[in-house]
């Protein structure tokens, strides 16, 4: 397992696999907004830029494999990218179950110089209240899917990441 995690984490083959992971979750839930009227909240559009954040530091890194120390920083980026991944997921998690409560408004909170709702508002424009998520399949709601993939991406991040220290 160790020789198969240290061949990933110098391979094209790792980041592609994240980027089609990260054009499968941002597909589903633009099919979800798009097709199904299941509108996002702020936590889902948050969510949604934690994706395109792995996405793109995938694509870039695509371009550096040759390089051992700029692979070890996108490793370490890609785990605090997941990490952040998680802890939106579990808060929407959260919120649904009625586990915290907070202030989820309509508001992206982004600064005026990073405006995503503005530049692509079809990706992530915030569209209502945070509270519920759909179901999915077999009664699993997103929220829960969405904590589950995220803690397996934090798992296989943080293991690349640490197999990239290896020689």
């Amino acid at each position: 397992m160790k020789q198969f995690l240290v061949n990933l984490s110098t391979q094209n083959r790792y980041w592609v696999g994240l980027i089609l992971i990260g054009i499968a979750l941002e597909g589903v839930a633009l099919y979800y907004q798009y097709v199904l009227d299941e509108w996002p909240c702020v936590l889902c559009i948050h969510i949604r830029i934690w994706v395109a954040a792995f996405v793109l530091l995938a694509l870039i890194a695509i371009f550096f494999t040759r390089s051992i120390t700029i692979m070890r920083i996108a490793h370490g980026l890609n785990a605090g990218i997941m990490a952040g991944f998680l802890e939106r997921s579990w808060r929407v998690l959260a919120v649904e179950r009625g586990w915290i409560f907070g202030d989820c408004d309509i508001n992206l909170g982004m600064p005026e110089w990073f405006a995503l709702d503005k530049w692509i508002p079809t990706l992530f424009e915030v569209q209502t209240a945070c509270g519920y998520t759909p179901l999915i399949i077999f009664g699993i709601t997103m929220a829960e899917m969405l904590v589950v993939i995220s803690v397996l991406m934090l798992i296989m991040s943080a293991a690349v990441f640490v197999a990239s220290w290896f020689d």
